[in-house]
């Protein structure tokens, strides 16, 4: 990180700010404080002016060819579960969702859209790759129902999908403002994606129509349909990363979610 400490200069403290990917950092000087990120998509530009992430306030190319960003550090908290079911947070998400500029962007730098015949594909080809995935009743009954209903996907729009809606990466200010922070796993998709994750992960059941109402639409069988589709896959994408990681406790969770799914769209007849 010398080369950053170059660019801020020597009365700048800069710390690792944790993460999976070990290029985001904290710099402070006196009663300056900076949040800094190495080789952050572009992307970042259109979401700090609509707002969705904390102000942009300059992006550099150093010698070696990375591209650092500064973004305002700001005092706050991340949302707790309880505080996922407040109506600003299903605001925001539509906000995110119905943005022809996020939209325009994104699809300038994404390679692919994620479509229902990609998605079941990248499902087959875990179970043709990681032994004893086959082996698992549960799981070749998860497939065979994605499998039959994959034609019934379709949707007229595509949207920018955040796709990583832990808790965790919606961010609330000192102030009172909300952001949603965290954009690597970003992808042009159905928004019954990011829709489905909020509903199932944060919302008791009784609330998802008055949620999708703060959201902007009505609940329909074509949008739990295209939702637990798509919760299905992300349970099973997560058992299958876990078992190839040894992380026996989490891929159990993620069984017993696939499971809950697999008994909802049987109760629901989906």
């Amino acid at each position: 990180m010398t080369t950053v400490e170059h660019i801020l200069g020597d009365d700048w403290t800069i710390e690792p700010a944790g993460g999976s990917t070990g290029a985001a950092y904290y710099a402070q000087s006196n009663k300056k404080r900076l949040f800094l990120k190495r080789n952050s998509s572009p992307f970042l530009a259109v979401l700090s002016a609509q707002g969705i992430v904390p102000k942009l306030v300059w992006t550099k190319r150093l010698e070696n060819g990375d591209v650092v960003t500064a973004q305002q550090w700001l005092e706050g908290k991340a949302l707790n579960v309880e505080e996922m079911q407040h109506p600003k947070v299903a605001s925001l998400l539509s906000k995110i969702h119905h943005s022809s500029e996020l939209l325009d962007m994104l699809l300038r730098i994404e390679k692919t859209t994620v479509t229902p015949d990609n998605s079941l594909a990248m499902v087959k080809e875990i179970f043709e790759r990681i032994e004893g995935i086959r082996d698992s009743l549960l799981l070749y009954k998860a497939y065979k129902f994605l499998e039959n209903r994959v034609n019934h996907m379709p949707v007229n729009e595509t949207v920018v999908c955040h796709c990583d809606l832990n808790h965790h990466n919606w961010m609330l200010s000192q102030n009172g403002e909300l952001y949603l922070i965290d954009w690597d796993n970003a992808r042009v998709g159905d928004p019954a994606m990011d829709i489905g994750r909020i509903l199932q992960s944060y919302i008791p059941k009784d609330d998802w129509d008055q949620w999708l109402s703060y959201y902007g639409i009505e609940n329909s069988r074509h949008l739990m349909q295209r939702m637990h589709w798509y919760l299905i896959i992300d349970e099973i994408v997560g058992y299958a990363w876990c078992v190839q990681q040894n992380r026996e406790k989490e891929a159990n969770f993620h069984f017993k979610e696939l499971n809950q799914l697999l008994h909802q769209v049987n109760d629901w007849n989906l």
